[in-house]
């Protein structure tokens, strides 16, 4: 089993005709990704990467019946391309645009609350799970099956995490960028939750950021959690200088005075197993003996 995607996901590709849809696509199909239809306006009727193209999410859901929808759409197109995947009800968006205006982004949070939709993005590299599904733009070479889930908001420190997962011979169920903007989706507790009931992860990498405030949210969850797996965490951003401003919310209402230090500090009293390199990810997962 894996979360959120695997063989059997029935996956829509809107944007489908653009260049790095084309190139990325054609990985993912070659990796066995189960790619069933595409979408892009003008081009309905055609054929693109052997996959069929339809003008929009209503005409190709006419069709077929999807779990998922990869937006490889421009970042001011991005609010109309999730108001079509949310009104189809496909359970999954992943958005791989940078920079969605956050005007938008507060749209789609609210268009997304009380939705079937959960949305992995925007400014993500996707969620891979190795061997059966490629959302996305992940390097897949560097993925191997196995049994640890990796949520990450950096989408750079994510591929780092793949290769500590497989330093300690552990591999990866499921991988996830959260999504590097700042404001995304969603955030890492329904992640967690769908890790902590996977019967094939035995514990959880997660990657935080030095912004806003998703790592202390998610060591709350965390500890309110009975029955729970371990979660080996690495929060960027230490070595950043006291006052840094981030320009982000929570660095402006806290004026800086949540620091990652004090993420760090919240996220073991709730449990969590934190390092402070990356380096040590693998070291905590053989500590573990899973």
């Amino acid at each position: 089993m894996a979360i959120l995607a695997n063989k059997n996901s029935r996956v829509l590709i809107q944007g489908i005709t653009g260049t790095q849809a084309t190139f990325h696509v054609k990985r993912s199909l070659e990796g066995g990704t189960n790619i069933i239809a595409g979408t892009s306006p003008g081009h309905g009727g055609e054929e693109h990467l052997g996959v069929p193209v339809f003008n929009n999410v209503r005409e190709a859901q006419r069709r077929f019946a999807f779990d998922a929808s990869v937006l490889f759409v421009p970042a001011m197109a991005t609010k109309n391309a999730v108001r079509e995947a949310v009104e189809a009800e496909i359970g999954l968006i992943v958005s791989i645009a940078s920079g969605v205006p956050v005007h938008d982004m507060l749209e789609i949070r609210s268009m997304l609350k009380g939705s079937k939709t959960l949305m992995i993005g925007p400014n993500t590299p996707g969620i891979i799970t190795p061997g059966e599904a490629r959302l996305g733009i992940f390097p897949d070479n560097i993925h191997k099956k196995g049994k640890i889930g990796i949520i990450s908001r950096s989408s750079t420190l994510t591929y780092e995490a793949v290769l500590q997962t497989n330093k300690a011979e552990l591999g990866q169920s499921t991988v996830i960028g959260l999504g590097d903007d700042m404001i995304i989706g969603t955030d890492f507790r329904e992640l967690i939750k769908k890790f902590m009931d996977d019967d094939e992860t035995s514990a959880v990498v997660l990657v935080g950021k030095a912004d806003n405030m998703y790592e202390q949210l998610a060591a709350e969850y965390y500890a309110s959690l009975t029955n729970k797996k371990p979660i080996v965490a690495f929060v960027a951003g230490e070595a950043l200088p006291f006052g840094h401003t981030m320009g982000y919310a929570v660095d402006i209402i806290t004026h800086g005075r949540v620091t990652v230090s004090d993420k760090k500090r919240i996220m073991r009293e709730a449990g969590i197993i934190v390092v402070d390199r990356m380096n040590q990810v693998h070291e905590s997962l053989l500590n573990l003996k899973l």
